[in-house]
């Protein structure tokens, strides 16, 4: 045996292992290599998934018979767990559970739905603007503090109340105070139960944060294929997954392509995101946080990951620091299901006009901060009312925010959400202060607040 870092090789007198198969080593079985390469007819290379501290050359190895495995079964929900299904949120392991191999065979194309259906969350900015696919894929791309774990936890919370769903939070190459956060926020907005965490931490050795999004599709798998659920996978960040697996190739010895990246990362991001996807029985949806390196979105793992996309959410930080929750950027934000054919023509309309008139009111922004509101002509004057009215519309009180908002939270039909820009684009709200529209649900709700401000004011005028 030798041992190079997180790279180890061993030797077989009595044939090979297969590829993939899990090598143990150490006095409790705790140090686990997965092998990757045959580099003759007696020895393989293997990739560690736990620290190799205290393994030295000479040392035997034992080999498990079988690759790395998951488990599946309902006692996983409101758990969290590790890449080797170990729980890790300090409580006993689930009971009960069955162990999968977490290498499987994407659905075939004849078991696919071939139906092309939208994905409603229930937050208008989503469903209006940049309509997920149900069994597809989504990319979330936002900073920090601008709100992007809320968002995923009230997309969970509607994952439980609409569809009856599971959720699953994959977190690759996590922050272990990110992970801890994220437990005790979903604990306390009441939707763990209905969920499964796995964690492959940024402190792990690669191996464990390459292998921790096929832990999770494997999780996943089991409740579409066996318990005809609908899944949301939210992996937490798909870059540092491509990244993991650059660290394991340079290890490895392999040589690299463009800009260091891995030969074969088109064919490992492949093999991991074509798992996704919908069956006739239920469907996998899944949103990705993704770091674009250096702001350059022709970076190849960029390039790789849009291709895989149907749909890209934009958060603004801009918009955060104006209060406007969630704070998606309507202009930046786009996806493929937008398409007349998908959507219905009074959807694809009404988005159209919507991205109009706020696109032009972007415009306008200069030329009222030089000359002000009263330079522009009537008509731009008529779009920046019907812009800023959009915007607060777009808003939206979470559920998940309610014990620190104080305001109860919405889900809103996505039928409602377009009567709502509806009415703004016909200047419904013209005369009426834009805070009537600022964190609603339906456009009825501001009919009431309208309603009854006429009734105080004319109580004050007869008092």
């Amino acid at each position: 045996m030798a041992v190079h870092g997180g790279v180890v090789e061993a030797r077989f007198d009595n044939g090979l292992p297969p590829l993939h198969s899990l090598l143990l080593a150490g006095s409790e079985d705790e140090i686990v290599v997965e092998i990757m390469l045959h580099l003759d007819s007696r020895h393989v290379r293997g990739n560690a998934l736990t620290p190799t501290q205290g393994l030295a050359c000479g040392d035997v190895v034992r080999d498990s018979g079988s690759p790395l495995q998951a488990p599946v079964g309902r006692e996983i929900l409101g758990r969290m767990f590790n890449v080797f299904g170990q729980p890790i949120d300090r409580r006993d392991p689930p009971e009960g559970c069955r162990w999968r191999s977490v290498l499987t065979k994407p659905a075939g194309l004849s078991e696919r739905s071939s139906k092309t259906e939208v994905f409603i969350t229930g937050i208008k900015a989503i469903d209006v603007l940049a309509p997920l696919e149900r069994g597809g894929k989504a990319g979330l791309f936002g900073g920090a503090g601008v709100g992007k774990t809320v968002l995923i936890t009230e997309l969970i919370h509607n994952m439980v109340g609409q569809h009856e769903g599971v959720s699953l939070f994959c977190g690759i190459g996590e922050r272990c105070r990110e992970g801890e956060e994220l437990y005790r926020e979903m604990r306390e907005a009441g939707v763990l139960d209905n969920t499964v965490m796995v964690f492959g931490q940024m402190n792990e050795p690669p191996g464990a944060r390459f292998r921790v999004g096929l832990t999770a599709l494997t999780m996943a798998e089991y409740f579409r294929d066996d318990q005809g659920r609908d899944v949301l996978l939210l992996i937490d960040n798909i870059f540092r997954f491509i990244q993991a697996g650059m660290e394991i190739s340079g290890l490895l010895g392999l040589m690299p392509s463009r800009l260091g990246y891995q030969p074969t990362m088109g064919t490992e991001l492949a093999e991991l995101q074509e798992r996704i996807s919908s069956t006739r029985q239920a469907a996998i949806t899944s949103i990705q946080a993704v770091y674009v390196p250096a702001d350059d979105f022709t970076d190849p793992a960029a390039v790789h990951t849009f291709s895989h996309l149907s749909a890209s959410i934009v958060l603004s930080r801009r918009r955060a620091s104006e209060g406007l929750y969630p704070a998606i950027d309507p202009l930046a934000s786009t996806s493929n299901m937008l398409n007349p054919r998908i959507v219905g023509q009074r959807h694809y309309h009404l988005a159209q006009e919507v991205r109009r008139v706020l696109a032009t009111y972007e415009e306008l922004k200069d030329i009222i901060a030089m000359l002000g509101l009263e330079e522009l002509s009537r008509e731009d004057r008529r779009i920046v009312y019907q812009a800023r009215r959009l915007e607060r519309f777009l808003t939206q009180p979470f559920f998940t925010t309610e014990q620190f908002t104080g305001m109860e939270g919405r889900t809103v039909a996505l039928d409602a959400a377009l009567d709502g820009c509806e009415a703004i684009l016909n200047d419904e709200f013209s005369d009426d202060p834009e805070k009537i529209l600022y964190m609603i649900g339906d456009i009825e709700e501001a009919r009431r607040r309208r309603k009854k401000a006429e009734t105080a004011e004319k109580e004050e005028g007869q008092a």
